[in-house]
């Protein structure tokens, strides 16, 4: 009786750990997806606002890739509407496309610049957000993943669904969504001039123009 009662007391506390250890790890996925989303959302929004507005490094950094100058116009514009798209509640088969968007297009930079002989300067920071978009891809939650219909009714009740299989979007999520694109959006304008003196000594430091502009 004593081995069974402690068998029993095992059990019990084995199942609490594991009860522990879930809550901890439901508690740190959500917050790791929120982080790295907003990040790239935030580098979407602002490389956004460099290249439809075509600071010096943009052009400088065309030029030194090889790619026409209109293509930052091109580039803003879908930057910009991955950037909507991975922020705001529902539309997942929209997000898969922008996911999959942002990968080519960092994963691009970083092929260009290794193909130019350049420096981890140049690509490693497109390869971080390449690796920021993956992460977020992976902790995206359930009402933001392309799933087959029986699941999605089977899960309706965890993924914040409802009984047809269709995501909530409930007033709430779409205004912080919204707050979240627009904050962002200031913060990347009000800091571009800054980002331009920064940007300009990049530009000469690594060879691309022969001296800052004024």
């Amino acid at each position: 009786m004593q081995t069974q009662s402690t068998i029993s007391r095992q059990r019990a506390t084995g199942e609490k750990s594991a009860t522990a250890g879930q809550a901890d790890r439901n508690r740190v996925r959500p917050m790791a997806f929120w982080f790295t989303t907003v990040v790239i959302v935030f580098e979407l929004i602002a490389g956004s606002a460099w290249n439809l507005l075509t600071i010096d490094w943009v052009e400088a950094q065309l030029d030194h890739l090889g790619y026409p100058d209109y293509f930052a116009y091109v580039l803003g514009v879908c930057q910009f509407g991955a950037a909507v798209a991975i922020a705001v509640p529902g539309f997942q088969l929209i997000k898969e496309w922008a996911y999959a968007g942002v990968l080519f297009l960092w994963g691009g930079a970083v092929v260009s610049h290794l193909a130019l002989g350049d420096g981890p300067e140049s690509w490693g920071p497109p390869l971080m957000f390449l690796v920021l978009a993956v992460v977020s891809w992976t902790l995206r939650p359930a009402d933001r993943r392309l799933q087959a219909t029986r699941l999605r009714r089977d899960r309706s009740a965890d993924a914040g669904q409802d009984s047809t299989g269709r995501p909530e979007t409930r007033p709430r999520a779409w205004a912080v969504s919204a707050g979240l694109v627009v904050v962002l959006s200031a913060v990347s304008l009000l800091t571009l001039p800054a980002a331009e003196d920064i940007t300009d000594e990049w530009a000469v430091e690594r060879g691309w123009v022969d001296e800052q502009r004024p």
